[in-house]
């Protein structure tokens, strides 16, 4: 069967090729008329445009890269459910890249989109990122890029996150109107920005309510539900006193509460536990765990609107737009001491 090309649109309807092609490309020099017939002409034909033929002659791909850090995590995956809503009902489709929290293959992301001609990238670093060259080359190449969630602080650009401070605050703060005093919390070894704000938010907290910051009680390593569960086995071999545990997400925290009912420990009766994220298994494990809310769905529609506003205007690129938005407190059995 022959491939039907523009130049067939064109004879069918006795026109140049060109008016065809900009008809397709939905120009606005064309009538609407004739592009209704052009449309029209080329379903009953059965043309399939050729996408990457397309994209050369307008330098345009209408695909957005986004880069995450893992789809594992339900977090990420409703911020690109939230990304993908708004820039599908926006003519583009998106490109996905998963790093798997490893900085090689964050690189190999960006150059895939790179090579791929994106209109765009949306990224969230990995925990292994301490360099920033791959994402100057964006810039370098005035290739739209926003970050979500974790950014790179040495690069000025737009961005979407939550106030990661303010979660760390009332998640503690929570946990001390619950009548907790000795507040354990599980922190990230890396040099990540979010996870420093959620520990500045702990010990703000606890400054506030007339509690004494003991080192003891912030544990640093590579967060994961192993880790949680390491952290209350060697707290225990220690002697470590504390009452409740805040983790930096969700996962550890899980590995947390596993291990203190191992040990035959009454959540939240002995020990309270809150995390954060909100990820999907909080509320269906027993007890039921406390977190903080990162607002997923809404963080992927905004950072996907703030893309669009910059690319219809170029002046936006001098003053970046920093969208903070708000945690919010999700309260379960497994700190609700109280009732």
């Amino acid at each position: 069967m022959k491939k039907i090309t523009i130049l067939d649109i064109a004879k069918e309807l006795g026109i140049t090729f060109s008016t065809v092609a900009r008809a397709l490309n939905d120009h606005p020099a064309i009538s609407a008329k004739t592009k209704i017939a052009v449309r029209e002409t080329a379903e009953r034909l059965n043309y399939r445009q050729n996408k990457i033929a397309s994209s050369l002659r307008s330098g345009k791909s209408n695909v957005i890269g986004v880069l995450v850090p893992s789809l594992q995590v339900t977090f990420f995956s409703l911020v690109v459910y939230g990304i993908e809503q708004v820039m599908n009902a926006n003519g583009y489709n998106i490109l996905l890249y998963q790093s798997n929290e490893k900085l090689e293959q964050e690189k190999n992301g960006i150059e895939t989109f790179l090579q791929s001609r994106v209109d765009g990238i949306i990224a969230s670093i990995s925990t292994e990122t301490t360099e920033i060259a791959h994402y100057q080359e964006i810039i370098t190449r005035k290739t739209p890029l926003l970050f979500f969630d974790r950014i790179p602080t040495q690069l000025n650009v737009p961005s979407v996150t939550i106030d990661d401070y303010k979660g760390g605050f009332i998640a503690t703060e929570h946990l001390i109107k619950q009548g907790y005093k000795r507040i354990l919390h599980i922190t990230d070894e890396q040099d990540i920005s979010i996870f420093k704000e959620r520990l500045r938010g702990y010990m703000d907290a606890l400054l506030h309510y007339n509690l004494k910051i003991d080192e003891n009680l912030i544990i640093r390593g590579n967060f994961s539900l192993a880790f949680g569960k390491q952290v209350i086995q060697e707290a225990k071999a220690s002697g470590l006193n504390f009452d409740a545990v805040f983790a930096l997400e969700d996962f550890t925290a899980m590995g947390v509460m596993q291990q203190l009912l191992e040990y035959k420990v009454n959540i939240p009766e002995e020990v309270g536990v809150i995390g954060f994220a909100n990820e999907s298994f909080g509320s269906l494990v027993t007890p039921n765990l406390s977190t903080i809310d990162q607002q997923a769905l809404t963080m992927g529609r905004e950072v996907a609107k703030l893309f669009l506003k910059q690319i219809k205007d170029d002046s936006l690129e001098d003053h970046p737009e920093q969208i903070v938005l708000d945690p919010i407190l999700i309260v379960r059995n497994s700190s609700n001491k109280k009732g």
